[in-house]
């Protein structure tokens, strides 16, 4: 199939941001061509996060886009913390006016997008290579790419970019030096992902704050889980075979009290995490406007990444569909700001998580040194405190 040679709206990046502008783009009725450098089985079969918020579920739902996850995701209400042995939970959707979590993978809302967009008549250039932007402070950008299959290169021209390929993708380098600004914190602190072939050993997320370092059970599916273990700034996984990762869950999530116990299975990935924070702003420059990931980078501590993106997704989509329907460009000059009002409070709310769960020098007698009792601190008052909790619950499950 040849591609088009022009279109209203390039989007570069076929993950949630960019499928998700894509499909509402789509139902628009607002002409759009994606460019995904991976392969459709590729991104389909990713393992990545799996905790969407109500807001995100509600407006994939308002746009036809949520049948699949509404029947099969599952629906968590509550969160345990476990400190040194001790346990509580917080029920949030009782502090937040029901509002719950879904567990569904990240791969299969991607996949759900993905047959969406197509069904509908939509374009993605699977496989696209050595994709460049050009032009962009003109009132006619273009994309180019070499496809990976002809070996033939491509050009399209289009009204605007949606940047959508992610924190190392080309859309934000392609901005000069300077013309925007960009906010970086790196939190020292590294965390071990263990995705593994095992039932939940819990019906909610667990974060343990251990003497040894932060532990932590997510929820994906009824025969896979995942987990995360604070591990030295710098580690390497190969320190960590699998017989080692399961001691240190084991000690780590233990509780003094009752017959909890971890199930434990085959382990299919393990990578280190780097816990770094990321925001560029504006989220705009010239006919290239920046969504998810491409824009801020947030830690995974509060599961808020792919909730962002969605949001951006919307309030871009918005803002185009006023442009070409109305001429009105006041939503495109806004979504900048519109965005980063809820990408700092996020960040805010991730940095509070980090350090109310983690502090520096884990393992060499951490819970005695000053941040380590901070931290004890800000969850005793969590569990003793009903607005403390309040607070938190909204915004944990995601602000409205």
């Amino acid at each position: 199939m040849n591609a088009p040679t022009n279109t209203a709206v390039g989007v570069v990046g076929a993950g949630p941001a960019g499928l998700a502008v894509a499909n509402l783009l789509n139902r628009a009725g607002i002409d759009c061509v994606v460019l995904e450098r991976h392969s459709r089985a590729h991104l389909e079969q990713r393992a990545r996060a799996g905790m969407l918020e109500h807001r995100a579920v509600r407006m994939l739902e308002r746009h036809g886009l949520a049948d699949r996850l509404l029947a099969s995701a599952a629906r968590h209400d509550t969160c345990e913390f476990r400190v040194e042995g001790r346990r509580f939970q917080v029920s949030y959707a009782d502090l937040y006016g029901g509002r719950t979590h879904y567990v569904y993978p990240q791969q299969e809302v991607v996949k759900d997008l993905i047959g969406a967009f197509l069904d509908g008549g939509g374009d993605i250039r699977f496989e696209a290579d050595d994709v460049a932007l050009h032009d962009l402070t003109t009132d006619r950008p273009s994309l180019t790419w070499r496809d990976r299959e002809s070996g033939r290169e491509r050009r399209i021209a289009c009204d605007f970019v949606a940047g959508c390929d992610g924190f190392h993708g080309v859309c934000r380098p392609s901005i000069p030096d300077g013309a925007v600004l960009e906010f970086v914190h790196q939190h020292g602190i590294n965390w071990l992902s263990i995705l593994a072939e095992a039932p939940p050993s819990t019906d909610c997320v667990i974060y343990a704050l251990h003497q040894d370092g932060f532990a932590g059970h997510m929820l994906r599916s009824p025969t896979v889980s995942r987990y995360y273990l604070q591990v030295p700034v710098g580690e390497d996984v190969a320190n960590w075979p699998d017989e080692r990762v399961w001691a240190e869950l084991h000690k780590r999530l233990a509780v003094a009290d009752g017959d909890w116990r971890l199930t434990e299975g085959k382990i299919v990935d393990k990578r280190v995490l780097d816990m770094r924070s990321h925001v560029t702003e504006p989220m705009r420059y010239g006919g290239l406007f920046l969504v998810g990931d491409a824009a801020h980078i947030v830690t995974p501590v509060g599961a808020k990444g792919m909730n962002l993106a969605l949001h951006d997704a919307e309030v871009l989509v918005d803002a185009f569909t006023a442009y070409y329907r109305d001429g009105d460009d006041t939503g495109l000059d806004g979504y900048s700001a519109a965005c980063l009002r809820r990408v700092w409070r996020a960040q805010e709310f991730s940095q509070w998580m980090t350090f109310m769960l983690h502090s520096p020098g884990a393992g060499q007698g951490d819970s005695q040194t000053f941040l380590g009792r901070l931290a004890q601190a800000r969850l005793d008052h969590l569990m003793t405190s009903p607005a403390y909790a309040a607070s938190f619950a909204e915004n944990y499950v995601g602000v409205e």
